[in-house]
């Protein structure tokens, strides 16, 4: 494991795709007439390490036959008391009477991180990193709730410090890179509801082939699996599974894998492989109020083995309120608190479950 900048091609490239708001793929002649097709809602972040992010979602949903699931169009902005910025926007579209799938979406951003304990070395400092984004996914109905297809991303990622602390970047490696990659992605689902599922299961797999051939700087490879399985329990309890793992061949450190469990910052942790589980139980309260509970266990590593090592080991654990902002829709925000070992904590208010 090595802990180093926060900004990393892997942990945009995750930020881009979850960022997405997927739409109901089981209930597309659900009515959501009654409801406004325009959503807008603030966003809030808040760690010790990273400072406090203040941002917003807009977003607008369009159905383009009646037979097809509502595609949603987003844009997003954030900026932190460290005067960094980020912003985006994304199309997630459902057409063709729900046969083709098309995700697409963009991202710029600068990022200022301040250290107090850089790579461990007790030293304090100061980075900004760059970071511009093109990422698009084609999926098409090849059978009973199986989408297959492709994807490709085009990212330009620099890290900019100055004096001693440029060289120390330079000699291992966290220098940025122009990256570009093609892969294919499966998809399989039997949710009730993308947004706001009671029960079902989704697996999705995919891989980033990076290569110089391609435009970009470095060649290598990425993998990644996201399976999540939901049970409904109770009076409309509902018990989320995530399994999660990103495994990576050759990669630069940029391309390392990232922590991605609530409670730590993203980046900031790094190795060649990851996988963790996250376990998510909502509770409905009263009306559109409920409250959530979860906890979460990761792995950064080599080998498999290493994960027999708690020094590769992060737990997290936290709790939250949750608002249906949109019942018909399945839309809901969430304010929750998460920490994990040490000093890693921190405070979201968001759109959308993280799973």
């Amino acid at each position: 494991m090595l802990q180093a900048p926060r900004l990393t091609t892997s942990s945009i490239c995750l930020l881009l795709i979850s960022l997405q708001s997927p739409v109901n793929a089981q209930n597309a002649t659900t009515s959501v007439e009654a409801e406004s097709p325009w959503l807008v809602t603030p966003t809030v972040s808040s760690d010790p390490k990273l400072g406090t992010t203040v941002g917003f979602v807009l977003g607008y949903l369009h159905r383009f036959d009646e037979q097809s699931n509502r595609s949603m169009f987003t844009g997003f902005g954030t900026y932190s008391d460290t005067d960094s910025y980020v912003m985006g926007a994304f199309a997630d579209t459902y057409f063709g009477e729900n046969r083709h799938r098309i995700k697409a979406g963009v991202i710029n951003g600068e990022i200022r991180n301040e250290y107090d304990d850089f790579l461990g070395t007790g030293e304090t400092a100061k980075t900004e990193d760059s970071i511009e984004m093109l990422f698009f996914r084609y999926t098409y109905l090849f059978g009973e709730n199986w989408y297959l297809g492709g994807q490709a991303i085009s990212s330009n990622y620099a890290i900019g410090a100055d004096g001693m602390l440029g060289g120390v970047l330079e000699q291992i490696g966290l220098v940025g890179f122009d990256s570009n990659g093609l892969g294919l992605a499966a998809d399989y689902d039997t949710r009730d509801n993308i947004r706001n599922p009671t029960r079902g299961r989704r697996w999705v797999i995919h891989n980033f082939a990076y290569r110089e051939s391609l435009g970009g700087d470095e060649s290598f490879d990425a993998y990644s699996s996201n399976f999540v399985d939901f049970r409904s329990f109770g009076n409309q309890h509902v018990l989320g599974i995530q399994v999660k793992g990103r495994w990576t061949h050759n990669a630069p450190l940029g391309g390392y894998s990232s922590l991605a469990l609530r409670g730590y910052t993203r980046g900031n942790y790094l190795a060649e492989h990851y996988t963790h589980i996250d376990v998510d139980a909502r509770f409905h309260i009263k009306g559109r109020w409920g409250a959530a509970i979860f906890a979460g266990l990761g792995c950064l590593y080599g080998s498999i083995s290493d994960c027999n090592n708690s020094e590769d080991l992060y737990p997290a654990i936290g709790a939250g309120i949750i608002y249906t902002l949109k019942p018909q829709a399945g839309f809901v925000i969430r304010a929750e608190y998460a920490t994990g070992e040490g000093d890693n904590s921190a405070f979201y208010l968001r759109l959308g479950h993280p799973f």
